[in-house]
């Protein structure tokens, strides 16, 4: 499915921000994913949690992954050792891919597993350098300038 509304023009007149209409292009074209179903939820200032239902999936089926400004989460489903006959077939146990697009500094502090629902912690670690500083107006006619 392509989006209606077409990027391109946005690329010719801006620098730097091929990564936000990349973003943007990706999420309409992919449309609404319903599976597996997830929350994200605000935990603190500068912390949050994705919680995902993943019933039918054990700890080795599921991977947690993180690149760059991308978590990427996966289920792939192992066959059993014995294949089972079912009347009704209520969970769904499909392999899925989800990816989430990461604000800066934001990083995967860790992920469980428990009653069929993965947790995954994320905390926004802004590097000092980054972070507003105040700075010292002095009186004077002009600041004084120093050269190392």
């Amino acid at each position: 499915m392509r989006s209606a509304f077409d990027f391109s023009p946005f690329y010719r007149d801006t620098v730097g921000f091929d990564r936000v209409f990349s973003m943007l292009d990706s999420a309409v074209s992919q449309g609404p994913q319903g599976y597996p179903p997830y929350n994200i939820e605000k935990t603190g200032d500068d912390s949050y949690r994705i919680v995902m239902a993943v019933a039918g999936f054990g700890e080795p089926e599921l991977n947690v992954t993180q690149k760059e400004d991308e978590l990427l989460v996966t289920g792939k489903s192992q066959p059993g050792a014995e294949e089972k006959e079912y009347l009704y077939r209520g969970i769904a146990a499909r392999e899925f891919e989800r990816r989430f697009q990461l604000a800066d500094h934001v990083k995967v502090v860790g992920a469980s597993l428990a009653n069929g629902i993965l947790t995954i912690e994320l905390k926004r670690e802004i590097p000092e350098e980054k972070k507003a500083r105040a700075i010292r107006i002095e009186s004077g006619s002009s600041p004084r300038i120093t050269r190392q």
